[in-house]
């Protein structure tokens, strides 16, 4: 388990050697299988005409916003692949509504609920796991016909065990666990669109 920092530092340089180091060591504890495992599950969604509901608190929703970029403009540049994405963070007006209104825990169930169908799949993504809210999403997922992947880290939580898929990130500080999982999300969505481009040919110009 990747943790850090486990002793004062006085120079950025010494701190920025060990982080890279640690990072490296996170990243290596993503199983392949996993990764493979949640690359299918994202494309049989996507040919099925489902939609990916995205969503996760503080960084964990940057990364979120951030995977519906890279897969609806990015993703579908020079392919026929066409990934649905929503993320149940970006709209803050009805963000804010939920959670005053019925709590802070409904804030991603009560969305999925209102526009969610089987078929469709609840992406997660959190760095402990057991945020409420995502866990309470997950399991309403699970319960009615969607697909669940989670991207998790430190001991996964029980987004880890409720998640048909999982990422898990074994790493004890939020940076390592955020970058390794904004890492994840690109190398799924760079996979997905190399896999699909009409024209292979002129592959190693192409911008990723």
């Amino acid at each position: 388990m990747s943790r850090l920092p486990t002793h004062p530092y006085d120079d950025i340089r010494a701190y920025a050697a060990d982080y890279w180091a640690a990072l490296a060591d996170a990243l290596a504890t993503v199983p392949m299988e996993a990764l493979r495992e949640a690359a299918l599950l994202l494309e049989a969604v996507v040919e099925q005409g489902g939609t990916i509901f995205v969503f996760g608190n503080g960084g964990s929703a940057a990364i979120a916003d951030h995977l519906v970029c890279d897969c609806i403009k990015g993703v579908r540049t020079g392919t026929q692949f066409a990934p649905r994405l929503h993320s149940l963070v970006g709209n803050t007006a009805l963000l804010t509504a939920i959670a005053n209104d019925l709590g802070y825990e409904d804030v991603f169930a009560y969305q999925l609920q209102a526009v969610a169908k089987p078929g469709d799949m609840a992406l997660a993504i959190s760095s402990s796991g057991a945020s409420p809210n995502v866990v309470k999403a997950l399991r309403w997922a699970s319960a009615h016909g969607l697909s669940t992947l989670a991207l998790t880290g430190f001991s996964g939580g029980d987004a880890a065990l409720i998640a048909d898929a999982g990422l898990h990130v074994a790493a004890d500080n939020y940076g390592l666990v955020e970058d390794a999982h904004q890492s994840i999300m690109h190398i799924l969505a760079q996979y997905l669109r190399q896999r699909h481009l009409v024209d292979k040919t002129n592959l190693a110009n192409l911008r990723f």
